[in-house]
């Protein structure tokens, strides 16, 4: 699942969130690279912690959200920051509070995100759903069996 802001969801944060630095930082990237999550979001961490090197057929943004998961989908604080901007969407005490809880819960689990990344998680979350991502992001256990052919 591609993760793509439209341009109207990124003018829609900017407007929410003039004066956050961080945020505006984030939207110029997410906007030059048409709105593209994933893309950004390495540009930051490049920008931040230097080159990342994954394994082939992974991305630096999917294992990063499959790390954070846990924490992101199991904290009833940060579940109910989410309900409450849903509930008051444009709220900027609110989205701000999103993004710094997002950090914290980040940091706290030995994540390196700045606000800048989290910006770009915060708004993805947002725009999917936090039930949605929590099961998009859920490991993949194999539990299919093998059914014996009749030849």
């Amino acid at each position: 699942m591609d993760a793509q802001l439209s341009s109207t969801e990124i003018n829609l944060a900017r407007e929410i969130l003039p004066d956050y630095a961080p945020a505006q930082h984030a939207l110029d990237v997410l906007e030059r690279h048409n709105g593209n999550c994933d893309t950004s979001f390495d540009e930051l961490w490049v920008e931040n912690h230097g080159l990342v090197v994954m394994p082939k057929g992974k991305s630096l943004w999917q294992v990063t959200l499959q790390v954070l998961r846990q924490e992101v989908c199991g904290d009833d604080g940060f579940r109910g920051q989410i309900q409450e901007y849903t509930k008051n969407p444009g709220s900027t005490p609110l989205l701000t509070g999103l993004i710094v809880s997002f950090v914290g819960l980040a940091v706290a689990h030995g994540v390196p995100i700045d606000p800048a990344i989290a910006t770009v998680v915060v708004l993805y979350i947002l725009k999917i759903g936090l039930n949605i991502f929590c099961e998009y992001t859920q490991p993949v256990t194999d539990n299919s069996q093998t059914l014996p052919t009749s030849e």
